[in-house]
């Protein structure tokens, strides 16, 4: 029970096959209590029928939270301040690209699909981290976590424009780890071979990909949920207590390769 005790918020969960769910599961597995947002009603259904699986699950609370509104990013710490008082663990697991500026080349991206991809992909960690900082005080200290791809260092087909915002988001947690530092607040990237993801679905060649990496990453397999929700409990554990400013990879090693033909 690595986390027991600890408070944890949930960001960016969609179905049962994204990361942020795997997360969840295992952190839920090792004692932790949580809380989720969703974006939308759409998606809240989805999300209140993943946690109703949960042992204590209509317990659990679910918050609206749309990036996009200061107001609603607001809403969701005061109601975690009045409902918990503290905050230990934040995963921030939220990506969006236009489908048109992942299919389109790469001199094609649109001026408003690049601002769009930046503001939720990246921006976002920003101000929900701003927020969670007085929580994460109140408790002493706290893990704040997010979720990269490598396609940030090397060039990955119909990547696109989710490469670049995934590039800020890495410069954000470094700054992020430096700034909050101080108040023993640690900022860690996790950075996931290719799952199929509600999010992946919109990357063209995805299955192409995991079949390479079947073939050629150190381990010879793919990874799953569980082996990314098992690195998030180290992160948000005090195993992790001197790990900030990171990105840690579960690719099955596949980032160390270069040609792999």
């Amino acid at each position: 029970m690595l986390l027991k005790g600890k408070k944890a918020l949930i960001m960016g969960v969609a179905n049962k096959r994204s990361i942020a769910w795997g997360i969840a599961t295992c952190f839920h597995r090792e004692g932790a209590e949580l809380a989720f947002t969703y974006q939308n009603e759409r998606l809240r259904e989805n999300v209140a029928e993943l946690v109703a699986e949960l042992p204590g699950g209509e317990n659990i609370p679910l918050l609206p939270c749309d990036v996009t509104s200061d107001d609603q990013i607001t809403e969701v710490f005061h109601e975690l301040a009045e409902r918990w008082g503290e905050l230990h663990v934040l995963v921030h697991s939220l990506a969006y690209a236009e489908k048109e500026d992942l299919n389109r080349a790469f001199v094609d991206i649109s001026r408003r699909g690049f601002g769009i991809a930046l503001e939720i992909s990246a921006y976002s960690l920003i101000p929900v981290a701003r927020r969670a900082k007085p929580l994460m005080e109140k408790a002493g200290g706290g893990s704040i976590m997010t979720l990269t791809y490598n396609a940030v260092e090397r060039v990955v087909p119909s990547y696109n424009v989710m490469a670049v915002a995934k590039a800020a988001l890495e410069c954000e947690v470094r700054y992020l780890a430096a700034e909050l530092g101080p108040s023993n607040i640690r900022v860690n990237a996790i950075s996931a071979g290719p799952l199929k993801t509600l999010a992946a679905s919109a990357v063209r060649g995805l299955s192409r990909f995991r079949d390479i990496v079947e073939e050629k990453a150190p381990l010879r397999r793919n990874i799953t949920q569980e082996e990314v929700g098992d690195v998030a409990v180290f992160l948000a554990s005090d195993l992790s207590r001197a790990v900030t400013g990171n990105t840690i990879f579960v690719d099955s090693g596949f980032h160390i390769m270069g040609l792999v033909d």
